[in-house]
């Protein structure tokens, strides 16, 4: 065998194994990270539903406090009728990784559900889950619902937008105006954009227009057809 047929051979080895590689690659994020991620996802649900019937039912009413032990664990459960009836997400505590492999995370530093200030999420819209996936159906005029122990907390979207990485005043008590003292409840939903790369990110942005007890069933917004 030449020196020629020789290269060209061991070449086209070369390229067949990092063919096989990139292809392992692709099958590890479109499927593997998904079905880890759902599992996860189940878990953090399971957990979060036992825990509040094992501390007196979903009736009980109260401010969320969230510590620092709080990171990757459940607190409430984000519904977005728009991506239909049965589209429920648990929320976890914190944006990394292994969090956002749980669910979808709640940026610390950002106000909780019920407070006045800007309650701020975060969710992958491709491989993990992909629980933002068709985030882009969501309208402006829609609503968003998290539900706690205790209450519901309903949302409507006023505006979405594509910002730069690098934009975080969308996490300001005041979206944009970090000067201001919040006056609202508002809602803020970051994910990136578009689908299938992190070159943008699309956020909704909404406000609190109800809140109300668990012990009265689920708020029109989670019944009515959309």
């Amino acid at each position: 065998m030449s020196a020629t047929r020789a290269a060209v051979r061991s070449l086209g080895e070369l390229m067949i194994t990092a063919g096989l590689v990139l292809l392992l690659f692709v099958v590890y994020q479109l499927v593997w990270t998904n079905l880890a991620a759902e599992h996860a996802q189940h878990k953090v649900t399971d957990t979060l539903r036992q825990d509040w019937l094992r501390e007196g039912g979903t009736g009980a009413t109260g401010t969320i406090h969230l510590s620092k032990s709080d990171f990757g664990k459940g607190f409430a459960f984000l519904h977005i009728p728009r991506l239909g009836r049965k589209y429920s997400v648990p929320v976890v505590q914190g944006v990394s990784l292994p969090d956002l492999s749980r669910g979808v995370g709640h940026y610390p530093k950002t106000a909780v559900p019920g407070e006045v200030g800007n309650f701020a999420v975060a969710g992958h819209r491709a491989t993990n889950g992909e629980p933002f996936a068709h985030l882009d159906h969501v309208k402006v005029g829609d609503s968003l619902v998290v539900e706690t122990r205790g209450t519901w907390y309903s949302y409507v979207v006023d505006k979405v937008q594509i910002v730069e990485p690098s934009a975080v005043w969308v996490l300001d008590p005041v979206p944009g105006k970090p000067d201001q003292q919040p006056t609202q409840q508002l809602i803020t939903l970051t994910t990136c954009n578009p689908r299938w790369a992190s070159t943008q990110r699309m956020i909704l942005f909404g406000h609190e227009v109800q809140t109300q007890p668990t012990s009265e069933g689920r708020p029109l917004a989670l019944t009515k057809d959309h």
